[in-house]
């Protein structure tokens, strides 16, 4: 899988990074020129990335189109993954004021470099993201192999179990079985969130606290939910969701078969029950 890699610096003060996006500097910023899609950058070329392939359990989401103001999901997993992306990048004695802001970190910045092709909707890179120094030609193309992969921020989060694996179609294939072996072999030994996941399992939603204080769930689920609570006139009922999600038209490939269908086919209500019944690693969402 040939990527364009660009080498720069992580910095993190005055941002909110989680588990899953981080702000990422290039030394040469008209790198950001050769992806397929323009990333939107800020007055230093600084850009945020979203890692490719993985999601972790939000600590910062606002939904749309309601009042519930800012909303995360189980702190013990959500900052945790947050907290391990930063240590497995270098940085320190990471200090945070309201909203998630770092206001101290220990170095200011440190190297890295990522392996990217495009960005998302939002203008994030997405990208696989890697600490130190790389061998190869900054801005140069470089193809991916698993073994390659299994040295980034990506594959680590996902092999100690703070992570779920969340593909979408651009990925290729070789990447997607790698990455689907760590999540596996991470929820067979019930690492990190995996001793607590109920996406597939299923739970009874009882208040907004069921979804940010008590269930571990997928985190594409949770925002699909709160975002539906949101304009539900102060309402935990679920009777609406089912068409909320036709209305939305995530799709999705179902494997092995390669069915193509909506989010709204797999997932599940009954009554106040919510559940997912296709394992994660076996989604490859459509690009919008």
């Amino acid at each position: 899988m040939p990527m364009t890699l660009i080498k720069g610096s992580f910095k993190i003060l005055n941002a909110a990074p989680d588990g899953d996006s981080i702000r990422f500097y290039p030394n040469n910023p008209d790198l950001w020129k050769q992806l397929k899609s323009p990333v939107r950058t800020n007055k230093s070329g600084g850009a945020q990335l979203r890692l490719d392939a993985i999601d972790t359990l939000e600590t910062h989401y606002q939904p749309k189109g309601g009042s519930l103001g800012v909303l995360g999901q189980p702190k013990k997993f959500g900052e945790g993954a947050a907290q391990e992306l930063l240590t497995f990048l270098g940085f320190t004695s990471v200090r945070r004021k309201a909203g998630e802001i770092v206001t101290s970190a220990t170095p200011d910045a440190v190297l890295g470099y990522i392996l990217t092709r495009f960005a998302d909707k939002y203008g994030r890179s997405v990208a696989f993201a890697y600490k130190g120094s790389s061998p190869e030609a900054d801005g140069g193309s470089v193809n991916v192999t698993p073994q390659l992969l299994k040295k980034s921020a990506n594959f680590h989060l996902l092999q100690v179990g703070l992570a779920y694996p969340t593909f979408y179609s651009k990925l290729f294939v070789d990447l997607r079985k790698a990455l689907t072996k760590a999540a596996v072999e991470a929820r067979t030994s019930k690492k990190g969130l995996w001793a607590e996941d109920k996406t597939n399992n299923g739970f009874e939603l009882d208040s907004l606290a069921t979804l940010t204080d008590e269930a571990v769930i997928l985190p594409k689920l949770f925002r699909r939910l709160v975002d539906y609570l949101a304009i539900n006139d102060g309402s935990e009922d679920l009777g609406g969701f089912e068409a909320f999600l036709k209305a939305l038209d995530d799709r999705v490939i179902i494997l092995p078969d390669g069915q193509v269908t909506g989010f709204d086919f797999v997932v599940k209500t009954e009554g106040q029950k919510v559940s997912l019944s296709v394992l994660p690693e076996n989604l490859v969402f459509m690009e919008k």
